[in-house]
């Protein structure tokens, strides 16, 4: 009868501490809820130590868990040996003590299982530690472990991770397995490990060849593309998503509004947003609210971007960045300087990226004096240290404000070495207002760090032809040549049926290329017809 009580009791006292663990959100409900287990004794249980651990890590409370684990008196199994293992595999700060730990499993009398592999290789994932990881790879096979598809999965996506050459060998674990078994935890390791490299040959090869995929795969491949500026093929894939009738995620669907805003794919992103809007996500995710607002305003909106903005019902110091820098990006400098002000008076504290944004705004409409008091409140306000971005910012509004040697002057006394952006906004400047002995200094400087550009060579020759001075824009263009710089060409992009279709000056790989050229000449015979049949009724009029 008294170990049937106790075991009641202990059943009691685990449905409470459940229900507790449920309901806790914050390092209060986390002592409480620990004080409960102390006065019953409950932490002396592994099983329901671990689940304690598991919620204080779930809610970004892992000190608080590893302390917890460093206090008990009795002997952890390798259950919570795995729980204390995977809770700090979580937390940059404690990766150290995750791999501490599982070296302590063995001193402990203990053997790691198929559970402590994966938690201590993304403990040694998060470090990039390679040193480590071979020696827990090592270990693995003399344990036996090695050929689980935990853990095997684990090892492939550790040595991917660390990118070349170390992707070779998660390839070679990846092929000796991939011909038995379709997991697609494992593939998707593979294909994930390619796609951030940038290796998209191989990611779309695999993601072809894979026996199922989930929409994992899809978003790792959709992702690579946007990182690896390829936004037409990232948009291709997204819409090859919706065919196969695979719904998207929100990492998918803010990788798609991504690629829509470097293309300015208006339709696709509205497309994009009342999908969004239908599946009821608006009202919980600000990233996607934040998303929309970018994508909006650089695809030539602004008017939808604000609407999204004043929908909103909570913002984030990203969302007023992404603002005042759409209104600054449609040369509304003054609105998102009140923007910005509008900020300040809800006490949003801006960062260094909400400073560029605002430079960029008084770039935008000639504001000189307001822009460098910006640049100083900046520092004496909100004590954050100016970036060589700022600078850039500053120093391209003086710039195009035509006060050359003030820019110049700044770019001398910065604590950085110039770079290619800033030298080129000050050779534009130069270009703009004549200054050709600046234009020199500043294009000897780009020829170092970007040789191949046509644009700067081509800017100082219009500075030299300018002055009338013929020989020396010959000589630049020369020079050019010499160098097998090749001018690159123009193109324009345009969006119809929700596709954006590209066109560079000089191609004609475009699969409608002859249809198109056909009913351009057609247009043309028929303004060429028109304007004669004008030019005739002048004449008869006259």
């Amino acid at each position: 009868m008294l170990l049937l009580a106790c075991t009641s009791l202990v059943s009691s006292s685990s449905s409470v501490l459940d229900s507790l663990l449920s309901h806790s959100s914050d390092l209060k409900h986390i002592h409480q809820t620990h004080a409960f287990m102390l006065l019953r004794a409950l932490d002396t249980d592994n099983f329901l130590l671990s689940r304690f651990i598991h919620a204080c890590s779930s809610l970004g409370f892992s000190s608080y868990a590893y302390s917890v684990f460093a206090s008990i008196t009795h002997s952890p199994d390798i259950y919570l040996y795995n729980s204390i293992i995977n809770a700090l595999s979580c937390s940059p700060p404690h990766l150290k003590s995750s791999i501490f730990l599982y070296n302590n499993i063995q001193l402990a009398g203990l053997r790691p299982d198929t559970y402590s592999f994966p938690f201590a290789l993304k403990a040694v994932t998060r470090s990039s530690s390679v040193h480590t990881g071979r020696q827990l790879h090592s270990q693995s096979i003399r344990f036996g472990h090695h050929s689980h598809l935990h853990v095997l999965t684990a090892l492939v996506r550790m040595y991917s991770s660390f990118g070349s050459p170390s992707i070779s060998d998660a390839r070679k674990l990846f092929d000796e397995t991939s011909m038995t078994t379709g997991d697609v935890a494992l593939w998707n390791a593979m294909l994930n490990g390619y796609a951030k490299l940038g290796d998209l040959h191989n990611a779309r090869g695999l993601f072809e060849r894979m026996p199922q995929r989930n929409v994992i795969s899809w978003t790792a491949l959709v992702t690579g593309y946007d990182q690896a500026n390829r936004p037409h093929d990232a948009i291709a894939l997204f819409r090859r998503m919706q065919l196969e009738k695979v719904e998207p995620d929100e990492i998918a669907i803010l990788v798609a509004l991504s690629a829509c805003a470097r293309l300015g794919a208006l339709e696709l992103g509205e497309w994009i947003h009342n999908y969004i809007d239908k599946h009821g996500l608006l009202n919980t995710t600000i990233p996607l609210n934040n998303a929309l607002i970018d994508m909006y305003a650089k695809s030539g909106d602004i008017t939808r971007a604000l609407q999204v903005f004043e929908n909103m019902k909570r913002k984030t110091i990203i969302t007023w960045t992404t603002m005042i820098a759409g209104l600054a990006l449609h040369g509304l400098g003054r609105e998102a300087l009140e923007m910005f002000s509008r900020m300040e008076r809800e006490r949003v504290k801006p960062n260094d990226i909400t400073f560029i944004a605002v430079l960029s705004a008084c770039g935008h409409v000639g504001l000189v004096q307001t822009g460098k008091w910006y640049f100083q409140c900046m520092v004496s306000r909100y004590k954050i240290e100016p970036k060589i971005e700022h600078y850039g910012c500053l120093i391209d509004l003086l710039g195009r404000a035509g006060h050359l040697k003030e820019a110049q002057k700044l770019l001398a006394q910065m604590p950085f070495e110039p770079s290619a952006a800033i030298w080129g906004s000050l050779l534009a400047a130069c270009n703009t207002y004549g200054d050709a002995e600046l234009g020199e200094l500043a294009l000897h400087h780009l020829l170092e760090l970007e040789p191949d550009n046509s644009g700067n060579y081509a800017l100082l020759s219009n500075i030299y032809a300018s002055h009338g001075r013929w020989n020396e824009s010959r000589m630049v263009r020369k020079v050019m040549r010499d160098a097998g710089v090749k001018k690159m060409p123009g193109g324009s992009l345009i969006e119809v049926n929700n596709r954006v279709h590209e066109f560079i000056a000089g191609e004609t790989s475009h699969p409608q290329f002859d249809r198109i050229h056909e009913i351009l000449s057609k247009i043309n015979r028929q303004l060429g017809l028109a304007w004669h049949l004008e030019e005739e009724s002048s004449a008869l009029l006259e």
